[in-house]
């Protein structure tokens, strides 16, 4: 019997087999070609993660927010973007004299603003944390006086916080620290005192900031319920040339600026028996 016929065909065994390169070449292809496509798999989980993770940071931790005026010049420019921190108030944190704060609007102070609608996709982004909050809804003014403060404006100044007058570099230069103008109709001059849970808020433009003195008519009298702040704003992030801290002045530091604790005339008349009640004791 002769030989088998050889065949050129690798599969039924015949040939040269092929070259080690070229295996090693082919499995390379396919490892990469599987990396692509697993890649793409998982990039929208990947997207998917990222949007959730920003949502939850503008929820709970920071959100960025765009100033659309000149209220708080020279402290902030308009098209600065600011960070707020919005986790603190979790934790039961209140607003404090000093601090800049964006809130909600409470009595429809922006009736007579004109607002920007937003497109869907500003929308989308700002929903989820990626762009300043296009809710145009949202204020940004520094607390002056915290629940128990008397607050005050006489002329132009100066502002006085528990008969305390404050230093306010912040002021915009060329401004007073009290306005004897209307705006709107209405006087700048007050004298208030702070109920629980509210805060009285200025801008740093004395002369062009619709705050909490210009709305003493409204059905809030121009106070801010806490439940309204939304957070405090604690840096500027943009532009770059821009950026800076946001901290509370040392003014709002100095000596005796708390409003004192108020007694109750009852509990008064109860420290004024003590005595005479132990005086009568002893002699009995």
């Amino acid at each position: 019997m002769g030989n088998p016929a050889q065949t050129d065909d690798p599969v039924a065994g015949g040939g040269s087999p092929p070259d080690d390169g070229d295996r090693t070449d082919g499995t390379r292809g396919r490892r990469q070609a599987r990396q692509q496509r697993s890649f793409w798999k998982e990039f929208p989980f990947l997207i998917g993660i990222a949007l959730l993770l920003a949502l939850l940071i503008k929820t709970f931790l920071l959100q960025a927010f765009s100033i659309p005026s000149n209220s708080m010049q020279n402290t902030l420019q308009i098209g600065d973007r600011v960070l707020v921190d919005k986790l603190t108030p979790w934790f039961g944190s209140e607003p404090e004299r000093g601090e800049v704060v964006v809130f909600r609007d409470p009595d429809n102070w922006l009736r007579d603003e004109p607002t920007a609608e937003p497109n869907a996709l500003q929308k989308a982004l700002s929903f989820v944390g990626l762009m300043p909050s296009a809710d145009e809804k949202d204020l940004i003014k520094r607390v002056v006086g915290v629940a128990g403060d008397t607050v005050e404006c006489v002329g132009t100044g100066p502002l006085k916080v528990n008969g305390k007058a404050l230093d306010e570099p912040y002021v915009f230069a060329g401004n007073t620290p009290c306005s004897t103008e209307e705006q709107n109709g209405r006087g700048g001059q007050f004298k208030v005192t702070v109920p629980k849970g509210k805060i009285w808020v200025m801008g740093d433009h004395r002369q062009d900031s619709a705050d909490s003195r210009y709305h003493q008519d409204s059905p809030g009298q121009g106070f801010v319920p806490v439940d309204d702040v939304v957070g405090r704003a604690v840096v500027i992030a943009w532009p770059l040339n821009r950026w800076d801290t946001l901290p509370v002045p040392d003014t709002f530091d100095q000596r005796g600026l708390s409003a004192a604790a108020t007694v109750a005339p009852g509990a008064l008349a109860l420290t004024a028996a003590v005595p005479a009640v132990l005086w009568r004791r002893r002699r009995r």
